[in-house]
């Protein structure tokens, strides 16, 4: 059996990356996803296990190779997922876990629509504005521009399997859990593999 894709998205300050290095941490049996991207890593970010940085030239040549199921250009850098990879993990014993901004999940959404896709929300849009100030490596334009854009990424959450607002980090951890969880005990997931014991 496939391993389950676990989709997390939502505005960026959001906590989605905390969330989601939260929910791993506690869940041996689930796989971060590893993204390429063409921005400089930042402090602590170690290549291969946070992104695989690599330049857009390289990057290019992986689109021309139709080697990408998704990627996107935002804020002057490319981000994108490994076809390749993605189809080897998926036969692995773990679940796969994404850290994607919307328009990566709606492809992921179009490859694989058995997956559960999960949208983080601040609290009010002036907790997101503290949270981005609070990062303290964002230049001025780079954060006003994803402000500009919060309202409009917000607009995406409906069309998600779940809403989980992060205002508690460890309630928003517990929550993030429990869907996973409850993920794994749908019928169409559990069933194929204890039918046999069955007839």
């Amino acid at each position: 059996m496939a391993a389950q894709i676990f989709v997390i998205s939502g505005a960026s300050g959001a906590g989605k990356t905390t969330l989601v290095r939260a929910i791993q941490a506690g869940d041996s049996s689930l796989r971060f996803a590893v993204s390429y991207t063409t921005r400089p890593p930042r402090p602590g970010e170690v290549d291969g296990q946070d992104y695989c940085f690599v330049s857009e030239e390289e990057f290019g040549q992986l689109i021309r190779e139709g080697l990408l199921v998704e990627y996107v250009y935002q804020f002057g850098y490319y981000y994108g997922t490994s076809r390749t990879w993605l189809d080897q993990a998926r036969q692995g014993h773990q679940d796969i876990l994404f850290d994607v901004e919307m328009h990566g999940a709606r492809a992921l959404k179009e490859h694989y629509p058995q997956g559960v896709f999960i949208f983080i929300l601040p609290p009010t849009p002036e907790v997101l504005e503290s949270r981005l100030r609070r990062r303290g490596n964002l230049p001025e334009a780079e954060l006003q521009a994803r402000l500009a854009r919060v309202r409009q990424e917000v607009q995406e959450a409906p069309w998600y399997d779940y809403l989980v607002v992060n205002d508690e980090l460890a309630q928003a951890t517990a929550r993030l859990q429990a869907i996973v969880t409850a993920a794994r005990c749908r019928s169409s997931v559990l069933w194929p593999t204890l039918s046999p014991f069955w007839r």
